[in-house]
């Protein structure tokens, strides 16, 4: 008997407005307008005979009919979903898609990949930034690193390396003055930072008994990375996790005028799937990314 499909557009419209509960947000994902999302769902009641939704003045909620529906629908697409994930990871075995941090992936991953190319020079990377934590069934992502701060680590986290904060210029800052013999004449200085951490300051200068501290002022940036080249390039001081700026130190770009450090409760994990079996590409990456995360850990 041939099967009763309804409109596969409409389904896939339904199922993300009834995950939103929002028309907006299905559109968003979809990558279409509000409008076609609210056509598609129109076209799916008509064609099944019942209402899906309760069109409110401030939303959309589903019908009780049309939470059942949804229920079976997403867990239909979720199958669809994973067994085409497990059809496209047998066709590209050789591909690792990594999600990671910007300055992560700019300051620490990047300068270490020829390592990893030299032993698996048969794995093609494809390499996306981001402040976010994957999806893993959203995204086609195989292998995530992420900053968390303090608490234990979800399921399929791997701790690569722990946070240690101190302040670091460039040398010509220092020659220039003011002087940076002590952390209160930082207050003579511009304090540099990344937005997505605006613990680290407060945490290094509390840990260094100079809180309150008026400083000269203050530039932030979009991420770290940011900050680093502008402390590089001697606009100011900038709060900087060893770990990343470690190559920076022995080159001399960068020096730490003070030989205080703070830890933080923050660490670094890898994370993939904890779900599913793990790709050899995956467990090469692993392998490899925890001995160079060892010696990291060791320095910092």
């Amino acid at each position: 008997m041939p099967r009763k499909l309804p409109p596969l557009n409409a389904v896939r419209a339904f199922e993300a407005a009834g995950r939103y509960l929002s028309f907006t947000g299905a559109s968003q994902e979809l990558l279409v307008t509000q409008s076609a999302v609210s056509r598609h769902v129109s076209v799916l009641e008509d064609w099944l005979g019942a209402k899906l939704f309760f069109r409110r003045q401030r939303g959309i909620e589903l019908t009780p009919r049309g939470e059942a529906y949804f229920r079976d629908l997403s867990r239909a697409l979720d199958q669809i979903d994973q067994a085409t994930r497990r059809m496209r990871d047998d066709a590209d075995e050789k591909v690792l898609r990594l999600k990671l941090p910007p300055t992560f992936a700019t300051r620490w991953l990047v300068p270490r990949l020829g390592g990893f190319r030299a032993l698996h020079p048969d794995i093609e990377m494809q390499i996306t930034t981001s402040h976010q934590a994957a999806n893993f069934d959203r995204e086609d992502v195989d292998v995530f690193v992420h900053s968390e701060f303090g608490g234990p680590a979800p399921e399929g986290y791997r701790r690569l390396f722990g946070e240690v904060l101190l302040p670091v210029c460039s040398p010509q800052l220092i020659e220039q003055g003011p002087a940076l013999t002590r952390p209160a004449d930082l207050a003579g200085h511009v304090l540099l930072s990344s937005i997505y951490r605006p613990r680290d300051w407060p945490l290094w200068l509390a840990a260094a008994g100079v809180t309150p501290l008026e400083a000269k002022g203050v530039m932030t940036f979009d991420n770290a990375a940011l900050a680093y080249q502008a402390a590089i390039d001697s606009l100011g001081v900038v709060i900087a996790q060893r770990a990343l700026i470690a190559d920076d130190l022995k080159s001399g770009r960068l020096v730490a005028p003070f030989e205080k450090q703070a830890a933080t409760q923050g660490a670094y994990y890898l994370a993939y799937h904890p779900h599913r079996p793990k790709p050899r590409r995956v467990a090469a990456f692993e392998a490899w990314l925890l001995e160079e995360a060892a010696k990291s850990d060791e320095t910092s």
